[in-house]
């Protein structure tokens, strides 16, 4: 498996897994004439799309790709934000197990301010994936992961001087911190990661070379840093 962060943060998200037996989309949060360029114009390749949830930078194009005949899941607090339905619309639970393509896919509640949020725990042969953003702290333990893809947007020691108030409550109510990410990669079994991506950095409170550079002292194991 193969996961491909094409665009990260809060101007726009797209990311990509590749399989087996299929590719997935998760979070087309950018104009679908960058998804078609980002997926070398293979859009017939895509499987399925996975939405994490409603907000703008995660869910621009998801009409579109729904349009363009993509079986797309979400919950329906989702699909009530995007108001979207058909029959390449499918209603997602989280803890409910469901799969398409060959992908094994278990949808996880996450700690963010938009109701309905998700993770995905993806499974494909030999290989298992968390995904998770938008979110300040995530409860699961995982077995068996061979790639991890969360969020690392802030760090109490890269909090931009003088940030509003109102920003900083966002951040921590909202936003997963490199603090609770080194709390969650702590509490799971990493023997069988081979590779971890941080995404969604935050463009004024983030310094990726730290974060990676911490990542990689904790865990041993190489640390990507999501496109912007």
């Amino acid at each position: 498996m193969r996961f491909i962060a094409h665009y990260s943060g809060s101007t726009g998200n797209l990311y990509q897994v590749i399989g087996d037996t299929g590719q997935l989309l998760i979070d087309p949060g950018v104009p679908i004439k960058k998804i078609k360029k980002a997926l070398g114009f293979k859009v017939s390749d895509v499987s399925a799309c996975l939405l994490t949830h409603g907000h703008q930078d995660h869910a621009q194009a998801i009409s579109d790709v729904v349009k363009m005949g993509i079986d797309s899941y979400l919950t329906n607090e989702t699909a009530k934000h995007e108001k979207i339905s058909g029959h390449r619309v499918h209603i997602i639970k989280p803890f409910t197990q469901f799969s398409v393509a060959g992908f094994t896919i278990l949808p996880f509640p996450t700690a963010h301010d938009c109701p309905g949020s998700v993770g995905f725990l993806i499974a494909n042969g030999p290989d298992k994936l968390v995904f998770a953003t938008d979110t300040f702290y995530l409860r699961p333990v995982f077995t068996g992961l061979t790639i991890i893809a969360v969020e690392c947007n802030w760090s109490k020691e890269t909090l931009a001087p003088g940030l509003n108030a109102a920003v900083r409550k966002r951040l921590y109510t909202s936003h997963f911190s490199l603090e609770n990410v080194i709390k969650f990669l702590k509490a799971n079994d990493l023997s069988k990661v081979r590779e971890i991506h941080l995404l969604h950095g935050s463009r004024d409170n983030a310094d990726p070379d730290y974060f990676r550079s911490e990542i990689e002292k904790l865990t041993g194991k190489p640390v990507y840093i999501g496109a912007t």
